[in-house]
């Protein structure tokens, strides 16, 4: 029987988390259920953002169910001790190098897009997001400079053997959708962005049955508002993958809409809504629950290889909003318990 960690966090986290594990277990994908404190509850509890026992717990689980870390009340704790290092600490530890952030429009949320509703209705991409380099985890720190003036620093650095790996994951989803891929750099001013171009275009030799291009960072922003359906599936860097992606939950009518899925080797991976915390709003019953039920159903097809309960729930949630059931996100009333209800009927 697979284990599911459960790993709720903070804020929002456990709201959405139970929804999307009530989803799970009225699919009967046939797993078993453990749950332990990540983040800023695992610091007030233990004095450590990811203690052993939970990273013990995620490494020997066949799949994490993550919610969200963070608060302004730990902003002012030394780095290793806030919320967000219980995240990166989890990417490192479980080598998830891969983030797969899917953003789609559902029918029905046409209004609830930035954009209007002709260029939103296009959307339906995938950004692959490399997630243990670049600035997060480069060298950084502070110092005074010749001036005096202090000087913090956080280094942009990728080897070529990390962007292969991420380059080969674009180019395999690809293939799973319409053969196209655009990489993401800032090849003209950063030298290891020219770095990651040259060395996608190597791995490119070993996939030619997709269509490669490449685009700079500044203008991929711009493409994603203008014309986003040109778009399938985008590789890019740990920063401007954080960035595109959380753009591209607007184009499609709410971050509270978007699953992620962090992949290594493995079958394991770490799922969880791209939304956050949001701690003005926990405890009320306004979050949106789709985000983590859609990182539910990321869960049980990469990680569980069940792609027909993966679906049922995908269309239950597609189901569930062509209702007209809507969250306070999407300018609706339901609350988060009433829309994992809605879900549940809809998977009848």
């Amino acid at each position: 029987m697979a284990l599911i960690a459960i790993l709720p966090g903070d804020g929002i986290g456990p709201e959405v988390t139970a929804e999307a594990r009530r989803v799970l277990e009225a699919v009967g994908c046939g797993a078993r259920f453990e749950e332990a404190l990540v983040g800023g509850a695992a610091y007030l509890e233990t004095g450590m953002p990811l203690p052993p026992d939970t990273l013990a717990l995620a490494k020997r689980a066949d799949a994490i169910l993550f919610g969200a870390v963070g608060a302004p009340q730990y902003d002012t704790l030394e780095r290793a001790f806030r919320p967000e290092a219980a995240i990166l600490g989890l990417r490192k530890e479980l080598g998830l190098f891969a983030n797969l952030r899917p953003s789609k429009l559902f029918a029905g949320l046409e209004g609830a897009s930035a954009l209007r509703p002709e260029i939103a209705r296009d959307i339906d991409l995938v950004i692959v997001r490399e997630l243990t380099g670049d600035v997060y985890f480069g060298e950084k720190g502070r110092k005074l400079n010749d001036a005096g003036h202090r000087l913090g620093f956080d280094i942009m650095a990728y080897d070529e053997a990390e962007i292969a790996r991420i380059a080969r994951v674009g180019f395999e989803t690809a293939r799973t959708r319409s053969r196209r891929l655009v990489s993401v750099d800032k090849a003209n001013v950063l030298e290891s962005s020219q770095l990651w171009r040259d060395v996608v275009n190597e791995v490119s030799a070993d996939y030619r049955d997709v269509a490669l291009s490449h685009m700079y960072v500044d203008n991929a922003a711009m493409q994603l508002v203008r014309n986003p359906g040109q778009f399938d599936v985008v590789v890019t860097g740990n920063l401007f993958g954080d960035i595109l992606s959380d753009q591209a939950s607007m184009c499609a009518g709410s971050i509270g809409m978007l699953p992620s899925a962090s992949l290594g080797e493995g079958s394991r991976g770490l799922y969880e809504p791209i939304h956050g915390s949001a701690p003005d709003i926990a405890g009320q019953g306004k979050a949106n629950p789709c985000a983590a039920i859609l990182s539910a159903a990321m869960l049980l097809r990469h990680s569980l290889d069940d792609v027909p309960n993966a679906e049922r729930i995908e269309a239950a949630v597609a189901r569930a909003l062509a209702s007209g059931v809507r969250t306070a996100d999407l300018g609706g009333s339901c609350s988060t318990r009433e829309m994992g209800d809605t879900v549940l009927r809809h998977l009848a």
